[in-house]
């Protein structure tokens, strides 16, 4: 299923269709800041097992992310945040950036890896942000890359992503067009946040 919602302001009634598939298990493709990305309810492990099998990755060897709607939510899935972290967190969200943080117990175990650390984003997309808030938790953030050679290629067009993959998920979201661009991710699990990315 293709469903069209308004990028700047999403319509309260499909938000609240797309969550209703996200609390059934279902696996959605929605719009981020950055490129369009594969999502369920992180508390799924199911839907979590389903995404993984879709991208041929082991969730065990993989770090996975998700999506925050607030600052507050992001530190109820983190041990306690440094304050020169939670500075970079309110000038840079929302907004293309994934942090790894130390995760604590409220993070699924599929989400931890070895290190006990998460990455967790905000993105600066209404969609994206509108259904975690209707969801009352995060959403797995995992990009939809195109099957070709390059392994950085990544779809921009939801009507291309939904021909691609429309038979494997339960639901797409045309949020419009998207541009290519990567998050800046910072490892924040050490003395001092490290830019792994720009």
């Amino acid at each position: 299923m293709l469903l069209e919602i308004h990028p700047e302001n999403p319509d309260k009634r499909k938000i609240a269709q797309v969550v209703e598939v996200l609390k059934a298990g279902g696996v959605i493709i929605y719009p981020t800041d950055t490129v369009y990305a594969f999502g369920c309810d992180i508390n799924n492990q199911k839907a979590i097992e389903k995404i993984c099998r879709i991208k041929g990755i082991d969730p065990n060897k993989t770090n996975l992310s998700f999506i925050c709607s607030d600052i507050s939510q992001i530190t109820s899935y983190s041990l306690p945040i440094d304050n020169s972290i939670f500075r970079d967190m309110k000038a840079n969200l929302p907004g293309a950036h994934t942090y790894i943080l130390k995760a604590n117990n409220s993070v699924p175990k599929l989400f931890k890896n070895r290190k006990k650390t998460v990455g967790i984003r905000m993105p600066d997309n209404n969609i994206a942000l509108d259904l975690v808030k209707e969801l009352g938790n995060p959403i797995l953030s995992s990009s939809v890359k195109n099957d070709g050679e390059d392994l950085f290629e990544y779809y921009t067009d939801p009507v291309e992503i939904h021909e691609a993959y429309g038979n494997l998920v339960d639901l797409v979201i045309d949020g419009g067009v998207n541009t290519i661009k990567s998050s800046r991710i910072v490892d924040c699990t050490g003395n001092e946040p490290i830019v792994v990315r720009e």
